[in-house]
Order: structure tokens, then C-alpha cells, then sequence
């Protein structure tokens, strides 16, 4: 159980410093109307991903063996193109770019709903990664759940605090958070690349 936890957590980090729709549109409403206003907004993936992963959990238990395994190779891979993008990211001292965008919760988790980033990750790393973990044992689907929305949930909520206080993220603190989510994802994607050449 502990595994799926950190499993998750570990995905949860490097979702919340990777830069992305939901952030900008955070970083945006922490600039214009302050941290306070804005920290509900770090909530929205709770309500955002229910469809998503009710959609892709249905899907992918219903897949043979087989394919499911190519799922999982495809989501290492993908996951390793993350921490490539990351680590790249990293050495260009890359900096989030606030965007205009509405500053209601809702609006928020309308945002991160037609974000195609949640689909593609639920569809080959979380979700097979949940779908096995649930045919284990329901606890530690709920280990991995409880992992990646507890962290990126106090992930986006620091982000927010941190944007709302200091007036933005310089651009050393970006290349630090690249960095490790480089790392993190390097692992997160050798282990999914592990775990389909030797579970059954």
C-alpha cells in the first residue's frame, strides 16, 4: 500500500510543478486578486478528474492482459518524455507565464476538465496504474489516489501561497522544481517500464 501511496505522491509533485493550463490560470488569479481568493481554487482537480477517471478506469478493466501491458509501456514512455521536457524546462530557467482566466472554483475546474493533460495521464500511467492496484486490493487504490490528489492538492495551494506572496517564482526556484520533477518522473517512468516486463 505504501508503494501505490508514494507512487502517487511521487506523480502528484511532478503534476503540480509542471507548467499547464491549471497553473497559469492559478498564478494568474494569485496575481490579480490575491492568494486568499485563490487558494480554493487548488481543490478543482477533485472535481475535475471524476470523469476522467471513471471513464478511463471503466475502459481499462475491461482491456485483455495484454493490451493493458502495452499501457503501461506506453505511460513509461510517456512519463520519461515528461521528465525529458522537465529536465529541458529545468536548463532554460523556465518561468510559468500567468494567463488571463475566470477566478471562480468552478471556472477553475472547467479549466483543468478540457485540459488535455488529466486525460492523456489517466489514460496510460494513472489508470492502469489504479486499475492494477484495485485488483490487488481496493486499499491500495485508494493508497494511490490518496497519494497523487494529497500532494497536488498542498502542491497547487503552496504554489498559490508562494505566487500570492512573493508576487511571482523566480526563475531559480522554477529550475529547482524542474529539476526534481525531472528526477521523479525519470523513476515514476522507469518503474511503469519495469513493472510491465515483469508483472504478470
Amino acid at each position: 500500500m505504501f508503494t501505490y501511496a508514494l507512487l502517487g505522491a511521487t506523480y502528484g509533485f511532478a503534476a503540480v510543478v509542471q507548467p499547464g493550463p491549471l497553473q497559469a490560470y492559478l498564478l494568474s488569479q494569485a496575481a490579480a486578486h490575491g492568494w486568499r481568493r485563490t487558494l480554493p481554487a487548488a481543490l478543482s482537480p477533485l472535481l475535475s478528474d471524476g470523469p476522467v477517471i471513471l471513464i478511463t478506469a471503466l475502459i481499462l478493466s475491461r482491456v485483455p492482459g495484454w493490451l493493458a501491458q502495452w499501457l503501461r509501456v506506453a505511460g513509461g514512455v510517456f512519463v520519461l518524455y515528461l521528465a525529458w521536457q522537465a529536465w529541458r524546462a529545468g536548463r532554460r530557467r523556465a518561468a510559468l507565464q500567468p494567463v488571463s482566466a475566470p477566478r471562480t472554483l468552478l471556472q477553475a475546474t472547467a479549466v483543468n476538465l478540457f485540459n488535455p493533460n488529466p486525460w492523456i495521464s489517466w489514460s496510460l500511467v494513472l489508470g492502469p496504474l489504479l486499475v492494477a492496484a484495485w485488483r490487488e486490493t481496493p486499499a491500495n487504490g485508494l493508497a494511490l489516489l490518496s497519494g497523487f490528489y494529497g500532494v497536488m492538492v498542498v502542491g497547487l495551494a503552496a504554489t498559490i501561497l508562494l505566487f500570492g506572496i512573493a508576487g511571482k517564482l523566480g526563475p531559480g526556484v522554477n529550475r529547482v522544481l524542474a529539476v526534481v520533477s525531472a528526477a521523479a518522473l525519470t523513476v515514476f517512468g522507469g518503474y511503469l517500464l519495469w513493472s510491465a516486463a515483469t508483472l504478470p
